[in-house]
């Protein structure tokens, strides 16, 4: 149809996650959005070459970058060498750029797991049961070990991240688009973190949430904010996921789920500096 935008949908719909169905989410999002956008989907292994021809490429459920870290270095540069448009923009300071983000947040004194990558600072982190030991570069949980304080001076930094192990009542996750909030769910069982509900959050969530997104500074984009709450009530962030984050669309109402698509439209005719259609 002429003066349709081209989006180039990256996704792997073969992707195994623990608990979650990649393919699902990425088929109703496609199908929503071509009532708006001419869209082609594609392995991110296919997106560098393939990108020239879009007027934008929409990264999505496609996988821990670690698995590809080298394609997607070249996809990065490649974007940025020809100006063409990434939705996430590839300016995010959250997962898209490592987890050196929760060592910066934890220096700045945000509500945040204290993080750790240097043995001198060890000082800094409470004294608890276990900790938790995860490469700088991981994701999904891979190469998350657990071990005592007394192993902590004996390991390899330089390459790693270490946390104090919460004793946490559940995880919650804040879903926005842009800088604009969605909805949220949580995990009531602390075993089973893909096992979400929904969840009504307080003004005081809102308000927890909305400061790492304005840490962020995204103009554009779709974000999620992983917090868990302490025994004592707080809410300290586990992730604040920019790249590419899982939605849980399949647990949400029918109404919250037409918002957010109306949401992502809108945010991407802007994104692409045209009008949403009347």
């Amino acid at each position: 149809m002429p003066g349709r935008r081209r989006v180039l949908f990256v996704t792997d719909l073969a992707y195994q996650a623990r608990g979650r169905r990649y393919c699902d989410e990425d088929i109703f999002l496609t199908s929503r959005l071509r009532d708006d956008f001419d869209i082609a989907l594609c392995h991110p292994l296919n997106a560098a070459a393939l990108m020239d021809a879009f007027d934008v490429v929409v990264v999505r459920n496609s996988g821990p970058v670690l698995h590809y870290q080298k394609e997607y270095d070249a996809f990065r540069e490649r974007a940025a060498a020809s100006s063409t448009r990434v939705y996430n923009p590839l300016s995010g300071r959250g997962d898209m750029a490592g987890k050196q983000y929760l060592l910066d947040l934890t220096a700045a004194q945000y509500p945040v797991i204290p993080t750790i990558d240097r043995p001198e600072d060890l000082h800094l982190l409470p004294e608890v049961g276990q900790y938790a030991v995860k490469p700088k570069a991981g994701a999904d949980s891979i190469g998350l070990v657990f071990v005592p304080r007394e192993q902590l001076g004996s390991l390899a930094y330089g390459d790693i991240l270490v946390q104090p192990r919460i004793d946490f009542r559940y995880e919650v996750s804040f879903y926005y688009v842009d800088d604009t909030f969605q909805y949220a769910l949580h995990a009531p069982d602390p075993e089973r973190r893909w096992v979400l509900e929904p969840y009504e959050p307080t003004s005081a969530d809102l308000a927890f949430a909305r400061r790492f997104i304005d840490w962020n500074t995204l103009d554009h984009g779709i974000q999620r904010v992983d917090a868990c709450r302490t025994r004592e009530g707080e809410l300290l962030l586990v992730e604040l996921e920019d790249l590419n984050p899982y939605l849980s669309l399949g647990l949400i109402s029918d109404q919250s789920r037409d918002s957010f698509v109306a949401s992502l439209t809108e945010s991407l005719h802007r994104f692409l500096g045209a009008q949403p259609r009347t």
